[in-house]
């Protein structure tokens, strides 16, 4: 093979380095200035990880809740209640269903299609695997419904208890407070009305003046859940409406079953009571008066006029007829006739012109006749009733009515039809065209391209988004009408009246917490934030454990990687090479024994006393650290 030659020879392989490159002590110079990149650790997210609960916890207070409420303004009311005190303890009421843990499903009895509804939310929320409690007049009226078996239930008078009722039913229990609230055995209009509670809208607070009512209608489910008439004492009412103006409310809507039975079972009136609001009404704000039966109004026609004059509340009244038939109403029990309800409407269109009078009609009841509906469509065509409801007839298991002879579905539905297209057959706004009126605007349009408010007559009128007429009196000037609104332009020049009142709460405040809640809700936090402490505590002792075994791997995988590296360099230093395997295990498990290097048995007893390493052997194995 030919050698290779080169006309320079080296001294040394080094030589092979230039000038230009960097000596050795450059580069030692150079290493001074390098800092190490540290890897900055996400602390925020560490301390969240380090407070947050167990994956099994069960800590009540906690979870997010939705509620969903089907039905009337009591209903409502009570929807509102329950959110505010589950609120109230530390539970984030929720609008998103599929982010909430636990489902309250408020429900109304009145017709099927709600009950329907109803059901299909169970059943959603259990394919969802949500926690579910129940709540309203289905539960009350039935609660051994096959459908309602194994869940949480809550009754129409036991809503001060929804906060009991949620904590069980998140830790898996199943729990049923269905009783009636009593004082001295005589039955109370239901839970306290200075509890909490989370407005739909801040500006408007529903009260319910009392619970059930005095009729028997065959028809009706509402009594079997909500039972006889029970009135709320005026001077609780009282405060109730003084609480909410403080809260910044410029509406009050009064509800119950039969708002005109009210105070019969006290001794009691609603012109009584109504005359006592009135006092407490900041100049402003209105008062809605809710349905009422002619029975019951019948002896309080007089009061009650003067009461619709007030400046401060609607002259608007919700009179149901049901039926312009008198062996129809006598069928359902309503306890008056066609001559009755006329009697009321006749004389309060005359002492109050311009009241809205609002009413309901049921289209095939068993046994209605084509000449019976034939006299509810004229009633319609006479009074043309600007707000009317109008109700196809569903038998309700376990009423009287389901048993009698019903009317074909065919029938029902053609009855319906036929009415509905007589009521939008006339427009009652359009002669208001051109008039100048002051209305209140409380919330927005379904569209959410208006402003609604109402005038004096609680008619609804359509102004423009401007901020600053939300829950202000405004005046405008109506351009335009339809079959359930009109459209008004403000004033340019008139000024936008501020009520009398404070701020209203933001939307989804908590409203009405009350001293005495405050001390029953520090107590409950005080006990969970017990509980709650109690087992970050133990998830904390549980992560120290975890780290203690990762060290005590680390120290071992370590101590042994250390001893390999101690074997190796042993082995450099020993010249006996075929007494290698036999010292090296002998020295590292049983120390030294004559005829070891010297090198070896230094090292042994500078390190290793009474055979250490074995010990450091067994720790390893075991997982332990020491013996």
């Amino acid at each position: 093979m030919p050698s290779a030659s080169c006309d320079t020879f080296l001294d040394d392989i080094e030589d092979i380095v230039s000038q230009e490159d960097s000596k050795p002590q450059d580069r030692h110079f150079s290493r001074k200035h390098v800092v190490p990149k540290v890897r900055r650790r996400n602390t925020q997210k560490y301390l969240q990880e380090e407070n947050r609960p167990p994956s099994d916890s069960t800590i009540p207070g906690i979870q997010k809740i939705w509620i969903r409420t089907w039905g009337c303004s009591h209903n409502n009311s009570d929807g509102e209640y329950m959110a505010g005190q589950l609120a109230a303890y530390g539970y984030k009421i929720t609008e998103n269903a599929s982010d909430a843990d636990l489902w309250l499903l408020n429900s109304c009895t009145v017709k099927n299609p709600a009950e329907d509804h109803f059901r299909n939310s169970i059943k959603k929320a259990q394919e969802e695997n949500k926690k579910i409690v129940l709540a309203g007049c289905v539960p009350q009226a039935q609660p051994r419904q096959d459908y309602l078996k194994g869940l949480s239930i809550i009754g129409v008078q036991q809503i001060d208890r929804v906060v009991e009722v949620v904590e069980e039913t998140i830790k898996g229990h199943s729990v049923r407070l269905l009783g009636q609230k009593k004082d001295n055995g005589k039955r109370l209009g239901g839970a306290r009305l200075d509890l909490p509670k989370i407005r739909k809208n801040p500006l408007i607070e529903i009260i319910s003046i009392n619970t059930g009512c005095l009729n028997a209608c065959t028809y009706c489910k509402t009594k079997h859940a909500r039972g006889n008439l029970a009135s709320y004492p005026i001077d609780e009412l009282v405060d109730r409406a003084k609480q909410s103006f403080q809260e910044g409310v410029c509406e009050i809507w009064l509800t119950s079953e039969d708002t005109g039975a009210y105070g019969r079972d006290i001794g009691s009136s609603l012109p009584a009571l109504l005359w006592k609001l009135v006092e407490v009404i900041p100049e402003g704000a209105m008062l809605r008066l809710g349905m009422t039966n002619p029975p019951y109004i019948l002896e309080h026609l007089e009061e009650m006029a003067k009461i619709l004059h007030h400046p401060r509340v609607y002259a608007f009244l919700h009179i149901p007829v049901q039926s312009a038939s008198d062996a129809v109403l006598m069928e359902m029990k309503r306890e008056y006739c066609v001559a009755d309800f006329k009697r009321v409407v006749d004389f309060l269109k005359d002492k109050v012109p311009g009241i809205t009078i609002a009413t309901d009609i049921i289209c095939g009841f068993p046994g209605e006749t084509d000449q019976d509906f034939q006299e509810t469509v004229k009633l319609v065509e006479e009074y043309k009733f600007p707000s009317l409801f109008i109700n196809q007839f569903y038998p309700r298991p376990g009423t009287p009515a389901a048993k009698m002879e019903q009317v074909p579905a065919q029938v029902k539905k053609q009855r319906t039809k036929e009415l509905s297209r007589i009521f939008h057959s006339y427009s009652p706004y359009d002669h208001k065209i051109g008039q100048r009126q002051q209305v209140l605007v409380t919330e927005e349009s379904f569209d959410s391209k208006f402003y609604v408010a109402h005038n004096r007559f609680y008619e609804q009128v359509l102004v423009p988004k401007n901020p600053i007429f939300m829950g202000k009196m405004v005046e405008v000037d109506i351009y335009e009408s339809g079959k359930h609104f009109m459209k008004g332009q403000p004033v340019s020049d008139a000024k936008v009246y501020t009520p009398s009142i404070s701020k209203p709460l933001a939307r989804g405040e908590v409203s009405g917490l009350t001293e005495e809640f405050r001390n029953r809700l520090g107590n409950h936090l005080n006990s969970v934030s017990h509980t709650s402490a109690a087992n970050q505590r133990v998830s904390a002792s549980s992560r120290m454990v975890l780290r203690l075994q990762r060290l005590h791997r680390d120290f071992a995988l370590k101590m042994s990687v250390g001893l390999a590296v101690f074997a190796i360099l042993f082995a450099l230093l020993v010249k006996d090479k075929e007494k290698l395997g036999y010292n090296l295990v002998s020295i590292l498990c049983f120390g030294p024994e004559e005829g070891d290097s010297p090198v070896a048995q230094s090292l042994t007893r500078e390190s290793m006393e009474n055979s250490q390493c074995h010990v450091l052997f067994g720790s390893i194995s075991d997982n332990k650290i020491g013996s």
